[in-house]
C-alpha cells in the first residue's frame, strides 16, 4: 500500500504520511523566494513517528518532481519494514 501524502502547511510546499510507525514528509526548496532555501527539488526525509528523534533525509534528495520523491518514500518504507 503505498503511502497517502496530504498538505501539512497552509501556504507552503510541504506535504505530509506516515505507516507503520514511521512519519514522511515532502518539502520543496528553491535557491529564491517563500519557504524553504537549499538546493532547488523535492526533499524527502522520514523518522520514527512515536520518537522525538531528527528526521532522516532520504538518499537522491532533493529529486526533480513530487512523483520521484514520493516514490523513494514508498521505497524506504518497504525498507524499513523488512528490518
Amino acid at each position: 500500500m503505498s503511502l497517502q501524502f496530504h498538505r501539512a502547511v497552509e501556504h507552503m510546499d510541504v506535504w505530509s504520511a506516515s505507516s507503520d510507525g514511521f512519519s514522511f514528509a515532502i518539502s520543496f526548496e528553491s535557491r529564491t523566494g517563500t519557504g524553504f532555501h537549499g538546493s532547488p527539488g523535492y526533499v524527502a526525509s522520514w523518522r520514527p513517528l512515536y520518537e522525538t528523534r531528527g528526521a532522516i533525509k532520504i538518499s537522491g534528495s532533493p529529486f526533480e518532481t513530487f512523483g520521484e520523491a514520493e516514490e523513494a518514500c514508498n521505497r524506504m518504507l518497504e525498507h524499513l519494514r523488512a528490518e
